[in-house]
């Protein structure tokens, strides 16, 4: 089979799984992204401080990354459509536990049982862009796909926020459950059942551990530690530090997620054809510089900038971090380690993003105003893992150009290229 013409516009069945992935992404980042800005309004109620928020989110993403480890061993012997379907089901009974939570413990646990199903969910719908979308145009997909954050941004945590302020802090996690649970429904009910994978050849020592012997994988692994390890050590505390360090009204935090959330819409798109078109390096160099600069004018040393310039500032640049580098680690396993990989990337990102929240905690203390004291310090460590991600970006960009290389077999005068899986 030839390589298709780059120029090739997306097939109605590719545009049908990259909606039905986004809204399953939607739910799955809004289920996460809603928590931590309802912090400080389920922490009054249920007697959390502030400083303590951070081990809200990390109890999330430390399951998920356990789930992780466990799943990357089995997640691709099974179709993708049935696991996303299990892996979403145990989602949404998650989320709609944190609506019945009476204190730190019940609520902990609630998102413990969230992110453990959250993970893998993200895990399968990589893998299914992976399966489908071609590597010359992945980086398109990739950023029409990772606009559900934008999305959710713009639409579910003003609306959670608001639902919060007029229904009690517990709506939000029976609205987000209810959606996930249509969404579920939906993409059984639209989704075709996606076997190729399973049909792949399996060369000997191919398997999942011959992945982690691939300094490429060892470096795009390390590129999501960076990269949620740095963020994480802020996204837990956004809240809490612009209400009470920065003095913002509570009932403006919906409109500075609409703004900031409206306009990474529209950027993301832009950053995927960038990655299309100049390769993942120089645009996740950009964004760490972008990243840097809104971290130490905005956090470590509050004042210069206005809350919406930094608020803005941290999403766009952390759009400009997390596109080039996932569309760039798709394109290393072959399809049958494919969610296997997905399966252990999401666990290194949980693990990471763990860790960022719970050192944050750490290193903070609520003062008697209810601010957070000890950000420049958070912040600093935050920057110095940000600024390893071009480096590694370009090692991995480098080891996955070669695989890719071995791909192409000459026949004749012409170029052929192994086939990829098709969609059943």
């Amino acid at each position: 089979m030839f390589q298709p013409p780059q120029h090739a516009p997306p097939s109605p069945a590719e545009r049908r799984i990259l909606f039905i992935v986004g809204a399953v992404q939607f739910v799955n980042i809004l289920d996460f992204m809603m928590v931590m800005p309802l912090g400080p309004d389920f922490g009054a109620k249920l007697g959390i401080p502030n400083s303590h928020i951070g081990w809200i989110g990390g109890a999330y993403t430390a399951a998920a990354a356990i789930s992780g480890v466990i799943c990357s061993a089995f997640l691709d012997r099974f179709d993708r459509r049935k696991a996303l379907a299990v892996a979403m089901l145990g989602l949404v009974l998650g989320t709609a536990a944190g609506g019945f939570a009476v204190g730190l413990n019940t609520l902990m646990a609630a998102r413990v049982a969230a992110g453990a199903f959250g993970g893998p969910a993200t895990s399968i719908s990589l893998s299914i862009i992976a399966d489908v979308i071609p590597p010359h145009r992945r980086g398109k997909a990739m950023g029409a796909v990772m606009a559900a954050f934008s999305i959710a941004s713009v639409l579910g945590v003003p609306a959670g926020l608001e639902l919060a302020r007029h229904a009690g802090w517990r709506s939000p996690f029976f609205s987000v459950a209810a959606l996930g649970f249509l969404v579920a429904a939906g993409a059984v009910a639209l989704m075709p059942s996606m076997r190729a994978h399973l049909d792949h050849p399996r060369p000997p020592g191919s398997g999942m551990l011959s992945v982690f012997r691939d300094p490429g994988a060892l470096s795009a692994l390390a590129s999501v530690a960076t990269v949620y390890s740095a963020a994480f050590m802020i996204i837990p505390n956004i809240s809490p530090f612009l209400q009470f360090n920065c003095h913002y009204p509570r009932a403006q935090l919906p409109l500075l997620y609409m703004v900031g959330g409206a306009i990474s819409f529209f950027v993301m798109p832009v950053i995927g054809r960038l990655v299309d078109r100049l390769s993942p390096a120089p645009v996740s160099a950009l964004g760490t510089v972008l990243f840097v600069a809104i971290l130490w004018l905005g956090y470590s040393r509050p004042g210069p900038l206005p809350v919406m310039v930094v608020f803005v500032g941290f999403m766009v640049g952390m759009s400009f971090r997390n596109v080039p580098m996932t569309s760039l680690s798709t394109r290393g396993p072959l399809p049958h380690q494919r969610a296997g990989f997905m399966s252990a990337q999401s666990a290194v990102q949980h693990l990471a993003a763990s860790a960022g929240a719970a050192l944050s905690s750490g290193l903070l203390r609520e003062l008697p105003d209810r601010s957070l004291d000890g950000m420049p310090a958070v912040t600093g460590i935050a920057i110095g893992l940000a600024l390893a991600l071009p480096a590694l970006v370009a090692i991995t960009y480098r080891y996955v150009k070669a695989r890719e290389a071995l791909s192409l077999r000459p026949k004749g005068s012409e170029t052929v290229r192994v086939p990829a899986p098709e969609i059943r």
